[in-house]
């Protein structure tokens, strides 16, 4: 049995939902067989102190890359960083990376995510869509990636905000192939 962690990357952009972050990361600090590296933009920081009333993001025990860190490890395919979870995604992310716009490390690594066929989800955060977006995400999905809409599910009866989000956060899990009690429709 291999002692290899798996690597996964966690960009949280500027759009609206930083509880899903939130949640995502307290949960994958569950795990001692993950190796996380963060990158957290500036908008995304001014969101998450707006939405979550707290820096909290400080405190989560990964490393966390900038915007231009182009010496970050998973700017390159050959360190084999099999996962990408951007979460929440903005559309104006998930247009560049349908375009192949790589002008900073989070584009950067989404393109090498994808042109190493590895597993990229974007965690598209917006309402409505125009068909701006929806071209985008076509195109995403034909290059490879996964969109998941940041659309909770009920079926749990979720009680709080947190619950429901967690509705969301626990389908990227199951994207990310990370065993996660959840709830599971038939059970």
């Amino acid at each position: 049995m291999s002692n290899k962690k798996r690597k996964i990357i966690v960009a949280i952009t500027g759009a609206s939902g930083s509880i899903y972050a939130k949640l995502l990361l307290d949960t994958l600090t569950k795990f001692d067989h993950l190796e996380i590296g963060v990158l957290l933009s500036d908008n995304a920081k001014i969101v998450w102190k707006t939405e979550l009333e707290n820096q909290d993001y400080q405190d989560y025990p990964y490393p966390f890359y900038t915007k231009n860190d182009f010496n970050a490890p998973f700017a390159s395919g050959s360190a084999k960083y099999d996962t990408m979870v951007v979460i929440p995604c903005s559309m104006g992310t998930l247009g560049r990376i349908a375009h192949g716009i790589s002008n900073d490390l989070l584009t950067r690594a989404a393109d090498v995510i994808l042109k190493e066929r590895r597993k990229l989800i974007l965690v598209a955060r917006e309402t409505p869509y125009s068909l701006i977006h929806i071209n985008n995400m076509k195109l995403v999905t034909e290059a490879g990636g996964i969109i998941c809409p940041a659309t909770p599910s009920f079926y749990s009866q979720p009680k709080t905000i947190e619950e429901v989000a967690k509705t969301v956060v626990d389908r990227v899990l199951d994207l990310m192939k990370i065993e996660n009690k959840t709830f599971r429709w038939g059970d």
